[in-house]
């Protein structure tokens, strides 16, 4: 949608090009693929998280659990991750990077394997790829395990190998292993890191896990020398501005220092995250990233250009979406008229998607 400011007419931002890079593949789920799994094999439907409210991490936990037990076969992983890429598409995203724990799935699938074809499955001819996670909560041999089965589909779609979950319950220094086969199989190193824990947090998964991208990583902000390494091997962070408040991270969406980040010269890439809980997709957090937190449109092509910079894109993909860009900015895609969105135009105090309930 055209936004006028002082008599002047902002670019569309869902015709800016840009990566998705932060997107859980349980946490992608439509709410109404996820109402009809769950009538499907007869399960609850988990609760919404309650709006303005502070959680911790098991009220998250618990409703991620709920919603990745509707997901029973390879046609539903399929399924999520198909859907996945059309809603990033719609949003003005030409590069999408989902993330898997395979070991979530693997019991219901038949083995870690089934759960990796499933999801590259989803992901054919969609300008995706995907990336395998295991979970900060888990022990080391097991994600020395799933780096091993990412090494062996890098040449098949999987780009990346993460750490998901609470990072506060691993220790940093026991996955050097697992980071060490994934990156030497050329895949791309993203773990959370910096969510609850300090800046040291990120420091080390940079300096010890060879970070290409921490997800999220906002406490470097309270480091200047972190800011500084992370500037000077550009290493970005995975955003996802909707996902603080409810865990505290932030005060409210307005405290994300999402300029503070570009100001330090830290590439950023603003990510989903869960949409499913949150409510909030790509184009939700770029329209919050302008209306809330006040970027202008070069910083928001800034945000753009990092995303695709910092994916596992091909370089032909790269280039045609930073051409994009460069247009979106200087007015050549801006659009005339209004754009139909899905649902109700976007509104800084209620989301135009509500968690758990989008069609």
């Amino acid at each position: 949608m055209t936004q006028v400011t002082g008599g002047r007419a902002r670019p569309d931002l869902r015709r800016l090009p840009k990566a998705n890079l932060h997107l859980h593949l349980t946490g992608s789920m439509r709410p109404g693929t996820l109402a009809e799994l769950t009538d499907r094999y007869g399960l609850p439907v988990p609760d919404p998280l309650p709006t303005g409210a502070v959680h911790g991490w098991s009220a998250f936990q618990s409703r991620y659990d709920l919603a990745r037990a509707a997901l029973r076969t390879a046609d539903d992983l399929g399924r999520v991750v198909a859907e996945a890429v059309a809603d990033t598409a719609v949003d003005g995203g030409g590069w999408l990077e989902i993330q898997v724990d395979p070991t979530t799935y693997a019991a219901r699938l038949g083995g870690l394997e089934p759960v990796v074809e499933a999801v590259l499955a989803g992901a054919a001819g969609g300008r995706t790829g995907v990336v395998l996670a295991a979970s900060w909560a888990g022990p080391p041999d097991q994600a020395l395990r799933v780096a091993r089965l990412a090494a062996r589909y890098a040449d098949r779609g999987v780009v990346g190998f993460g750490l998901s979950n609470d990072e506060r319950r691993g220790r940093i220094a026991d996955f050097v292993p697992a980071f060490r086969v994934a990156t030497g199989a050329g895949l791309l190193a993203v773990p959370h890191g910096g969510f609850y824990e300090g800046a040291w947090h990120v420091r080390d998964c940079v300096t010890l896990l060879g970070a290409h991208r921490v997800g999220h990583g906002l406490t470097a902000t309270a480091d200047p020398a972190t800011l500084d390494l992370l500037a000077a091997r550009g290493v970005a962070l995975e955003v996802c501005p909707s996902s603080y408040p409810p865990f505290g991270v932030t005060a409210d969406l307005a405290s994300t220092p999402l300029r503070a980040l570009l100001t330090a010269g830290v590439p950023v890439a603003l990510g989903t995250d869960d949409p499913l809980l949150f409510g909030t997709g790509l184009l939700d957090q770029y329209l919050l990233a302008r209306d809330v937190l006040g970027c202008t449109d070069a910083e928001l092509a800034a945000l753009a250009t990092g995303s695709i910079d910092a994916s596992a894109a091909p370089p032909a993909v790269k280039t045609t979406m930073r051409a994009g860009v460069a247009g979106w900015l200087g007015g050549m895609d801006q659009d005339s008229g209004s754009v139909c969105y899905i649902g109700a135009p976007f509104d800084t105090n209620a989301s135009r998607r509500t968690p758990l309930r989008r069609s």
